[in-house]
């Protein structure tokens, strides 16, 4: 068994074990789940194809099956669905056992902070890890602000955030340890966290909040709203 194979059981095993729970019953959400990985995994996985084709990343054959699939490991794109499956039980726990309460929102907040994302992502133009996760982020912070805004009131979903920064750092120094996962020097800021890119914080926010919002919104726990 490869090593990132190994790390992607390791992610959702408890989740998936628990999903059974008489309280959580997690399992009969799995529609929404489904609905949310068939989005913005998707798409991640597409801009991660890109990614790799373009040399920004790649992944170290040492720690690997060899199976590939859209020009990526088998172990990356498992990782696309049983991260989401770990996010979101986290999400379903903390709202199950943790009283929701209302965040102080202003929508010209989250807008000047995409704007800032924005200049950001055009000034590091040539990077394109910067430049991509940047804009991936603001482009949360105004569909959330503009026609979502019920999450980012949410303290649900913003303590769900901090609480999967937790396994984030774990799985992520794992991976650049070894290294997994390598990064051209070029496509980055090349700052880092330990060994994490300062891109991969960006990252997982953009990713676990796409993945979040668009299993609420199937959940209908979320409704458009007109600006």
């Amino acid at each position: 068994m490869s090593e990132y194979l190994l790390i992607n059981i390791l992610i959702v095993i408890v989740p998936l074990v628990l999903s059974f729970e008489k309280k959580i019953r997690f399992i009969k959400k799995l529609k929404s789940y489904l609905v949310s990985i068939a989005v913005i995994s998707t798409a991640y996985i597409i801009w991660d194809s890109v990614a790799v084709y373009r040399n920004d990343w790649g992944f170290n054959p040492a720690y690997l099956s060899g199976i590939n699939i859209l020009n990526l490991p088998l172990e990356e794109i498992l990782f696309f669905i049983t991260v989401p499956y770990s996010c979101i039980f986290i999400y379903e726990t903390v709202n199950l056992y943790i009283k929701e309460r209302k965040v102080r929102f202003s929508k010209y907040a989250y807008l000047l902070a995409s704007f800032l994302l924005i200049v950001a992502a055009i000034i590091f133009l040539s990077q394109y890890y910067t430049f991509t996760v940047l804009l991936f982020t603001a482009a949360f912070l105004i569909i959330a602000s503009v026609f979502f805004s019920a999450i980012l009131k949410s303290s649900t979903y913003w303590l769900t955030i901090l609480i999967t920064y937790v396994p984030f750092f774990a799985v992520n120094y794992i991976l650049t340890s070894f290294p997994i996962v390598t990064y051209n020097s070029s496509a980055i800021w090349n700052k880092r966290f330990l060994t994490i890119p300062l891109e991969d914080f960006f990252y997982s926010f953009s990713m676990i909040s796409f993945w979040l919002l668009v299993y609420l919104i199937s959940e209908k726990k979320l409704s458009f709203k007109k600006p």
